[in-house]
């Protein structure tokens, strides 16, 4: 496989996941960002433990969709991440989806 030959497939897988992503977007309540992910979810819980200077959050999320283009399904019952970096969590407007 040649580099223009894996160039081309990881422009249609991401082509195919942003296509998937407006699909399913209408499907969700929160949109999630990591610093390694994006997520969709209908559920988000956040804790942060640890001490002011290494603070640990912990995301939880319920019935989640995850923007990864290498996997196989995106549909998660549920996600944990634990974090030491910026975790942004937004409630997505009903009317706009």
């Amino acid at each position: 496989m040649s580099s223009d030959d894996l160039e081309n497939f990881e422009a249609e897988r991401e082509l195919h996941l942003a296509q998937e992503y407006q699909d399913v977007a209408a499907m969700f309540r929160y949109a999630v960002e990591t610093e390694r992910r994006f997520y969709l979810a209908n559920d988000v819980a956040v804790n942060v433990t640890g001490d002011a200077a290494r603070p640990v959050i912990e995301v939880e999320l319920t019935d989640a969709w995850v923007w990864d283009m290498y996997r196989k399904s995106r549909f998660v019952p549920k996600v944990r991440v634990l974090t030491f970096k910026d975790v942004n969590v937004e409630e997505l407007p009903r009317a706009e989806l």
